[in-house]
């Protein structure tokens, strides 16, 4: 019989793991992104993105409680749709996703780390690479430790961005700002929706968490609360700060809203944009191997997975598997398109876990956290039509 993970997490390091994931690297660009589309009003855009990532978290939230085990979402499709084959499928997606997504953030990371040390990019990868693997399969309580270490630091550079920002002379923009367009508010908010994907790696630490019926759903859902009025913050901070057609021409638009208030060149943004990404790149170890040790309970093609150290309490195998491809992923392979296809595949299984949801609601109303019935419902539309978007947008840069 398998070695069970050891249950050491409480509410506290989960949701900082939370945060920090959906919080990433990505916030450094995406509020130019954001605000090209939605100009002066882009902070509705991700206030309304949190709500549309809402109704899925809190699928999430019920389902972690009524299985609150690793490789979630594969366990809740398997469940929801009884299709072990599917469940599989799922896990697998996820595993691929993550380890794809960890390896183009390693890389990014990497890229803002040579800026700051004479340091060769391929030897970065590996060192750090074989550094974060190290430490998840040290223990989960470290692991996660060293992200929540990680989370503040990311979250203390955007709290210096909406100080920077408050104080700066306001823009044009700010002080006679347009007419709201609601076609381009409600655009952005899709663009914006990518920024909350994260959410969904938290159910994968079910069987390492501390009363995870209680636990995970308050984690999913305090971690969302925080980080929409993050970016609504930060977004705020930067369209007073800086006219809207600087920050959506630029690919490092807080930089901008720092140098606007007068203190120096922001280039202690970037070293804060290296610890986010290794942030993310060690949370999507942690999460993946936890679904691919879920995975092996589910499957004899991946028993092997299925094993935790017994004084460690990690599945190694899992993690040195996970690790070793998104370091050889990271210095290998081109991620031109990844950052697409990762949110599509993510997308899709939000589809999946809302139908599941749907349907193991009706056969069994019960469960220890329960939402209502139009939540789910709500949530599978809102994902397929940012599914639909995610796959226009590639579609179209493919062409």
């Amino acid at each position: 019989m398998s070695e069970p993970l050891k249950r050491r997490i409480g509410l506290g390091l989960l949701t900082a793991y939370g945060v920090g994931v959906m919080i990433g690297a990505g916030i450094y660009v995406l509020v130019g992104a954001v605000a090209a589309e939605a100009g002066i009003w882009a902070p509705l855009s991700f206030l309304l993105a949190g709500l549309i990532a809402a109704p899925t978290a809190l699928s999430y939230a019920e389902f972690s409680t009524r299985l609150p085990e690793a490789a979630g979402e594969a366990a809740y499709v398997g469940q929801g749709l009884r299709s072990q084959l599917l469940a599989v499928l799922v896990g697998l997606a996820i595993v691929a996703a993550g380890t794809v997504s960890a390896g183009a953030v390693l890389r990014g990371g990497v890229g803002y780390l040579t800026q700051v040390l004479p340091v060769g990019a391929v030897p970065a990868i590996i060192g750090l690479g074989l550094a974060l693997t190290a430490v998840a399969v040290f223990g989960v309580l470290e692991s996660l430790a060293l992200a929540a270490i990680f989370t503040v630091i990311e979250v203390a550079g955007l709290v210096a961005v909406i100080w920077a920002g408050s104080v700066a002379p306001a823009s044009a923009d700010f002080l006679d700002p347009a007419p709201i367009a609601l076609a381009g508010v409600g655009g952005a908010a899709v663009l914006a929706f990518f920024a909350f994907i994260g959410f969904e790696d938290i159910v994968n630490m079910a069987e390492e968490v501390e009363r995870p019926e209680r636990t995970l759903p308050r984690a999913i859902l305090i971690s969302l609360a925080i980080t929409s009025v993050l970016y609504a913050a930060v977004t705020l901070a930067a369209l007073r700060a800086v006219p809207v057609a600087d920050l959506a021409g630029s690919g490092s638009p807080l930089v901008l809203v720092w140098r606007a208030a007068g203190h120096g060149d922001g280039h202690f943004l970037a070293a804060i944009a290296v610890f986010a990404a290794l942030n993310g790149v060690l949370a999507q170890i942690v999460m993946a191997s936890r679904v691919l040790f879920g995975l092996g309970r589910r499957t004899a093609a991946l028993a092997v997975f299925h094993r935790a150290h017994p004084r460690l309490g990690t599945p190694v195998r899992a993690t040195l598997l996970i690790g070793a491809a998104v370091t050889l992923s990271s210095v290998f392979v081109p991620f031109t398109t990844l950052a697409g296809l990762t949110s599509s595949i993510l997308l899709a299984v939000f589809v999946l876990v809302n139908l599941a949801l749907i349907l193991q609601q009706r056969r069994v109303p019960q469960a220890p956290f329960r939402v209502p019935r139009w939540v789910p419902v709500l949530g599978l539309l809102a994902s397929a039509v940012a599914l639909a978007s995610s796959l226009a947008d590639a579609f179209a840069g493919a062409q």
